[in-house]
């Protein structure tokens, strides 16, 4: 049965790794299809919240670099089923990622989900357009609000996909997370004090 991304990763010298460890049964006599080569619902739902990513890239000398990505929830667009974008805004101007992707386009990202301990990791290919290569598509990425200068769009095409188990996840909760759980007993604590204030006033 085709497993997709592990199809991909499962490369001679993983597999003697796997051989090594005791592990390769599991991955050479994997009954399921798990051929995950378009998003589904699930998927679209998941990346549509997110508000950062991490991608990998390769060098020319065989060096790979990984960068953090952040912006708006949902900076990171679900163009089609097989397709991502997302607006590339101006940071420290080193273009490590940009430049590795001019010499070799294949990509790897990492979505995570903390507080729900989920990770969504992709293979795909990278393409690098002008601001005005495609007008609709960056029309789609752009945020107007976000106060950041864009400087390229990138359109990651879908290769292969994988959902990661929650093992060794540690939950972590964004200053949104926590305000919203803390509301109600912020509301609950007003609502005592003002019980307590009109008590006293009796009172006194």
């Amino acid at each position: 049965m085709p497993f997709g991304f592990m199809d991909i990763a499962l490369t001679p010298s993983v597999r003697a790794a796997q051989a090594e460890m005791g592990s390769d049964e599991i991955w050479s006599d994997f009954k399921g299809n798990r051929k995950f080569d378009r998003y589904t619902e699930s998927e679209r739902g998941f990346i549509a919240e997110r508000d950062s990513f991490y991608i990998a890239s390769t060098s020319e000398t065989g060096w790979p670099y990984v960068q953090h990505r952040g912006g708006p929830r949902g900076f990171l667009k679900v163009i089609d089923d097989k397709t991502l974008a997302f607006a590339d805004y101006r940071g420290n101007r080193q273009y490590i990622s940009t430049g590795n992707f001019a010499a070799n386009d294949r990509a790897c990202l990492f979505l995570m989900d903390y507080p729900r301990q989920a990770r969504l990791k992709i293979y795909a290919y990278v393409e690098k357009l002008g601001l005005g290569d495609d007008p609709s598509l960056t029309d789609a990425v752009i945020d107007g609000l976000y106060r950041a200068k864009p400087e390229r769009i990138f359109r990651v095409r879908l290769e292969a996909f994988d959902w990661n188990c929650q093992q060794h996840i540690v939950p972590r909760f964004t200053q949104d997370d926590v305000m919203k759980a803390v509301h109600p007993l912020r509301e609950r604590l007003a609502q005592l004090e003002a019980e307590n204030a009109e008590l006293r006033a009796r009172l006194g």
